[in-house]
């Protein structure tokens, strides 16, 4: 397969499935039945042009075989006043009205006959229309329910392209309300604590700042006296062993000077 047999199979492909996208079945039975409803008009015009023809065939017909009676009384009435060449001649007139007469009526004859034909050919249109009208009624009612069909049961799964763009906003609706609400805590936490200032230009209740202010006192005096103990419990251990050292060094020089003293004695 050559280069440009591939391209143009691609390119067929390709407009055969953007085709087949946006065709809808309901609008191409209509127009298919539009062109039908054209088409008996057009048969059914003939039958009235034919059906014309073969009246206009008629009343010539009728007017000729006026002008040929009328010839033949003219004839009778030269023949009784003795005017044979008279006669003859109306005879001879009446003669031509005679073979105009019949081609005009096998022309009638045949203008008859397509009549007939195109009488038939438009009631078995006119049959075909109806049966197709029935049947394209009913495969656009059984496509319509099924894609209704299919459309209720996509939004049920969700898979649908318009359930689906519904269910992504929910879901940032969803994330950027959980991310407001953390914000909000973290800066409620944040104010709480002190590490925020609150710039909103509210003030708080006289007596809660005070009860705030004596619960922060009421800490820092608890915390100072727990450093105190603390510090103390320390001095305290210091001293005793600094005590407990100066009595062990005492004694031991006292032991050391009995024994001088009573050498002395001696």
């Amino acid at each position: 397969m050559s280069v440009f047999q591939r391209l143009s199979m691609i390119f067929k492909s390709k407009a055969t499935k953007a085709l087949d996208s946006v065709e809808d079945p309901r609008e191409t039975l209509d127009y298919s039945y539009q062109k039908q409803l054209d088409l008996l008009q057009k048969v059914r015009r003939g039958v009235a042009d034919v059906a014309t023809s073969r009246k206009r065939v008629e009343l010539q017909i009728q007017q000729l075989e006026q002008q040929s009676g009328k010839l033949e009384t003219q004839s009778r009435t030269a023949l009784s006043q003795g005017r044979e060449d008279l006669a003859r001649e109306a005879l001879t007139r009446r003669s031509g009205l005679q073979s105009q007469i019949e081609n005009l009526r096998q022309q009638h004859e045949q203008l008859q006959g397509e009549e007939q034909k195109l009488t038939l050919a438009a009631q078995r249109l006119q049959t075909k229309v109806d049966s197709f009208r029935t049947r394209k009624e009913t495969i656009k009612a059984t496509y319509t329910a099924a894609q209704a069909q299919t459309q209720i049961s996509e939004a049920f799964s969700g898979i649908s392209e318009e359930m689906s763009d519904v269910g992504m906003a929910i879901e940032r609706a969803e994330d950027r309300t959980t991310e407001m609400q953390a914000r909000a805590g973290a800066v409620d936490e944040l104010l709480a604590s002190g590490a925020l200032d609150d710039v909103s230009g509210t003030q708080k209740d006289d007596i809660q700042a005070e009860l705030d202010r004596m619960a922060s006192t009421d800490g820092v005096e608890l915390e100072l006296q727990r450093l105190k103990g603390e510090v103390g419990q320390g001095s305290s251990s210091s001293t005793q062993q600094l005590e407990s050292g100066t009595g062990d060094a005492s004694q031991t020089g006292q032991q050391a000077q009995s024994p001088n003293r009573q050498g002395e004695g001696a």
